[in-house]
């Protein structure tokens, strides 16, 4: 019976030494939170500097502190022909309350016509630059025509949309982030 007492006191002794002692198996430590992919929602807006079609920079430390719209866009595009109008008169009306909008024309076919042309043609006067390949990957690519992403003042993705869509759905955004405390 001493024996099997003396057993049983080594045990529990050894059970509670090991109990605070347990090491992780190697490789199932957890990873660390993965960053945002670019593109997605919370992503941050990326670095860039580039020249517009008129050949002035244009860099997203210009609009560092601002509600700003990224536009892809092209000539030949119908739905950015009737979406960029409505992002030109959102910029007309919160511009002045730190609200900024920049076009990026994509190149993947000819344009029907000159890209200075079509944005006087259509009332368009924000700034437009060419999307280099480098520059869409940095906007974490672009799967389709128009592709508009908005950012809060902090340079966070909030909202993104793949085609058309209705300038009142951004307005309302746009608003909603112009309330939003900085």
């Amino acid at each position: 019976m001493q024996k099997l007492k003396k057993y049983l006191f080594v045990l529990s002794i050894a059970g509670i030494a090991s109990a605070g002692c347990k090491q992780p198996a190697a490789g199932s430590r957890r990873p660390a939170e993965a960053a945002v992919a670019a593109g997605e929602i919370g992503s941050h807006l990326p670095v860039f500097v580039v020249k517009d079609l008129q050949g002035r920079k244009i860099s997203s430390a210009d609009v560092l502190g601002k509600i700003v719209l990224i536009d892809f866009w092209a000539t030949w595009c119908q739905p950015c022909r009737k979406e960029m109008p409505g992002y030109q008169a959102l910029l007309d009306q919160y511009g002045p309350r730190g609200f900024a909008v920049i076009g990026f024309k994509l190149d993947t076919m000819a344009d029907p016509e000159d890209p200075l042309e079509f944005a006087h043609n259509i009332g368009v006067r924000y700034p437009l630059a060419g999307a280099s390949g480098d520059l869409k990957q940095k906007f974490g690519g672009i799967e389709g025509l128009p592709t508009t992403l908005l950012y809060d003042r902090q340079g966070i993705l909030r909202k993104k949309v793949i085609g058309f869509e209705y300038t009142e759905a951004f307005e309302s955004a746009v608003k909603q982030l112009l309330l939003a405390p900085n």
